[in-house]
């Protein structure tokens, strides 16, 4: 890995830190996106069952490795599936479903990791772009160093690799279909109490201020480390391509909205 990684100092702040306001910012620029990518598909068609369609489309590749992301952990662990769609449609609560898989109820385990699963692909997709086609390495390394001379090359010769607006476009369909939906989420909670729990029981019964569950996490903080800088590079390409598509999105439905004469109200 490049200079991107921080230097291993045995603290963990400020990767965590980097991890939260990348993670933090990407949450709402896709909230935005989903919001208004739907309005100008709306204000193209004129049509809400079409603009569904035109919606789903567009996010179509990250749609299909979100539901396939499910499908395969599902099936990895040893639980059972009973359905696939990837056709969109809406809810009786007004959102809007572009896909689902029928998971047999199992636990809450299980059923975490399942609903974790697109994340972690989502993640491993757009690193795989980032690194081999616009080696976003580089550009992390001279931000973190300082040197804005050298991360603006980068960010130039980026859009200057082959099909640079094809795998922007991969990135950006990736990015806003794998973060978790409520569903995917339900047993987060129960989980993690139950690690929080079971990691106070360790460190309490433990001798001494700084027992054996402190000895371990000194042991794993380069890894941890090395782990946290990888999730604030995925995150913040995702949040850096994700923008420029808001901005153009943006535009767009500044632009149809006038033609048109109509605008959406959110």
């Amino acid at each position: 890995m490049d200079s991107l990684l921080l230097a291993s100092n045995g603290h963990l702040e400020l990767p965590l830190l980097g991890v939260v306001l990348t993670f933090s910012a990407l949450w709402f620029v896709v909230r935005w996106i989903h919001r208004h990518l739907q309005g100008v598909a709306l204000l193209l068609t004129g049509d809400p069952d079409i603009a569904l369609y035109l919606y789903a489309l567009l996010l179509f590749p990250g749609v299909l490795l979100h539901e396939l992301s499910h499908w395969l952990m599902a099936r990895a662990l040893g639980v059972r599936t009973r359905g696939f769609s990837l056709r969109p449609a809406a809810t009786s609560q007004g959102a809007v479903q572009l896909g689902f898989v029928v998971i047999q109820r199992t636990d809450v385990v299980r059923s975490s990791l399942i609903g974790l699963a697109p994340l972690l692909s989502g993640i491993g997709v757009v690193l795989l772009i980032g690194q081999q086609v616009f080696a976003v390495e580089r550009i992390a390394g001279a931000l973190v160093a300082g040197d804005l001379g050298r991360a603006l090359e980068g960010a130039v010769a980026a859009f200057q690799v082959p099909d640079a607006w094809l795998w922007l476009y991969l990135v950006f369909a990736v990015s806003n279909a794998m973060l978790p939906s409520a569903s995917d989420r339900s047993d987060w909670g129960a989980l993690a109490l139950l690690l929080l729990s079971g990691g106070a029981l360790f460190f309490l019964f433990q001798d001494g201020e700084r027992g054996g569950l402190y000895r371990l996490l000194q042991g794993w903080i380069p890894s941890l480390e090395a782990g946290l800088a990888l999730l604030t590079m995925a995150f913040g390409t995702t949040l850096a391509v994700d923008l420029l598509f808001a901005f153009i999105i943006g535009l767009l439905e500044q632009l149809i909205g006038g033609l048109r004469g109509r605008r959406v109200e959110y």
